[in-house]
C-alpha cells in the first residue's frame, strides 16, 4: 500500500481554488492507485502553530529531560514529521498569499525541518533526509508570474517552496500552477482548464 499526504493550507476551505484543483488531483490518482492510501493534514481548519521560542526549546532539549510541557508541544510537532516521513507522494495545495505562500504552509514547514530528523549537516554540508518521494503542488494565483509574465519576479512562492523542499531532499517536485483567476472572468476558467489539465497529464504519466 502507497501512503499519499495531502496538506491544503487556503484559508477558503473548500472555496479554495488551490484545494479544488488538488482534489481533483487526489480523485485522479486514486482512481489509477487504488491501493493508495490518503492522509489529509487541513492547515486551514487546523493550523499549526507558528514557532515560539517554547516550541524551540522544547525540540532541542533531550527528551528524557523535557518537561511535561515541552514534551506536549514535541510531541504535536513530531506527529506532523511522521506524516511526512510516512508519505510516498506528497500532495500540496498552496495559495498564493501577498506573492508568496500562506503563514499556515510555512508554520508547518518551519515544524518540519529539524536537524537531526529530516535534514543534518556533514562535513560536505547540509543532506536532506526526506528523499525518494514525489512532491506536487497546486498554486492558485490571481495572477500571471509564469513564463515571460514581467510579474515573474514577483513570484516567492514556487522559489521558497523548492527551495526548502529540496533543502529537505524532496527535490522531485512538480508544480501546477491554476493563474490569472483575479484578471477575468475569461482568464480564471483559462487557467483553471490549463491546471485540470496538467493534472490528467501528469497523473496519467505516473499510472
Amino acid at each position: 500500500m502507497s501512503r499519499l499526504l495531502f496538506v491544503a493550507s487556503s484559508a477558503f476551505g473548500s472555496n479554495s481554488k488551490s484545494r479544488q484543483i488538488a482534489e481533483e488531483f487526489l480523485g485522479a490518482w486514486r482512481a489509477s492507485h487504488p491501493d493508495v492510501s490518503v492522509v489529509l493534514r487541513d492547515l486551514g481548519a487546523e493550523p499549526a502553530p507558528h514557532l515560539a521560542g517554547e516550541h524551540l526549546a522544547a525540540v532541542m532539549t533531550p527528551a528524557v529531560e523535557r518537561t511535561d510541557a515541552q514534551k506536549s508541544l514535541a510531541r504535536a510537532s513530531d506527529a506532523l514529521i511522521e506524516e511526512i516521513e510516512a508519505a510516498d507522494t506528497i500532495l500540496i495545495a498552496a495559495p498564493m498569499y501577498n506573492f508568496t505562500i500562506p503563514s499556515t504552509l510555512k508554520a508547518w514547514i518551519d515544524h518540519i525541518t529539524r536537524a537531526g530528523r529530516t535534514f543534518r549537516y556533514s562535513a560536505q554540508g547540509a543532506e536532506g533526509l526526506l528523499k525518494g518521494k514525489k512532491v506536487f503542488v497546486v498554486t492558485a494565483r490571481g495572477g500571471i508570474y509564469t513564463g515571460e509574465s514581467p510579474m515573474k519576479s514577483y513570484d516567492f512562492q514556487e522559489p521558497y517552496l523548492r527551495t526548502m523542499l529540496g533543502f529537505l531532499g524532496l527535490t522531485d517536485v512538480t508544480f501546477i500552477h491554476a493563474e490569472g483567476l483575479q484578471i477575468s472572468p475569461e482568464a480564471a476558467t483559462a487557467g483553471m482548464a490549463r491546471a485540470r489539465a496538467a493534472v490528467t497529464e501528469l497523473v496519467q504519466a505516473a499510472a
